[in-house]
């Protein structure tokens, strides 16, 4: 009963995949109106008109739709995790809380660099823009430290083998959920014993016994 209980995280995953869908709506028509009225602009006004203005406008959608992405990830995310493994988050490289975290806080690294984009583009008081700057150089190397610290520390399942199935199963098979075999259970048995034993050293080296059982299938 107590393990049933993960079927509660389907709300959450409700709730943000609405979040990210409501944003990549309001992306949409914030582009649609954003394109009409600087082409109206130009047609009307001249090109002169568009100077300094069409770049912000344009950088406010990018950073809509990355908030979008942010809230989409957490949502796939959760629910691969917690309800059902996906071929989508295993393609994406999501097969455990901290390849997610690590998927988002990229992410976030970049929505912070076009936000910072948006204010230098508009130059409107150079000392805010420094100060903005500072602010924003130190959170992202604050989430650029974190990344480092926690790197490698994603499921034992992530293998390049499984991404290239699950993107099979996916793109070509539309095969949304992810099956489990024997045979990625012994590869991430495998790649846990080299990682305490030292034998892996960068990351895509497998054990023999790894490459002889690959071999034979």
């Amino acid at each position: 009963m107590i393990g049933r209980t993960r079927f509660v995280v389907l709300i959450a995953v409700v709730a943000v995949l609405l979040v990210s869908f409501s944003l990549f709506l309001q992306g949409t028509l914030l582009a649609l109106h954003t394109i009409y009225g600087s082409w109206h602009d130009t047609i009307t006004q001249g090109v002169a008109s568009q100077q300094g203005t069409v770049a912000v406008e344009f950088l406010e959608i990018v950073s809509t739709m990355l908030k979008a992405v942010v809230f989409y990830l957490i949502g796939v995310g959760l629910y691969s995790l917690f309800i059902t493994p996906l071929n989508l988050t295993s393609a994406l490289g999501v097969e455990s809380l901290a390849d997610l975290e690590q998927k988002v806080v990229s992410v976030i690294i970049v929505i912070l660099g076009v936000t910072f984009l948006e204010h230098f583009v508009r130059w409107e008081k150079p000392l805010d823009t420094l100060y903005f700057a500072g602010s924003l150089a130190l959170a992202g190397g604050a989430l650029v430290f974190f990344q480092r610290v926690h790197r490698g520390s994603g499921g034992d399942l992530q293998q390049p083998q499984a991404k290239l199935r699950a993107r099979q199963e996916l793109f070509e098979h539309d095969n949304e959920q992810r099956r489990i075999d024997d045979h990625d259970v012994e590869l991430a048995e495998q790649a846990t014993l080299a990682k305490l034993s030292g034998a892996k050293q960068s990351g895509t080296e497998l054990p023999s016994r790894v490459e002889s059982g690959k071999g034979s299938e």
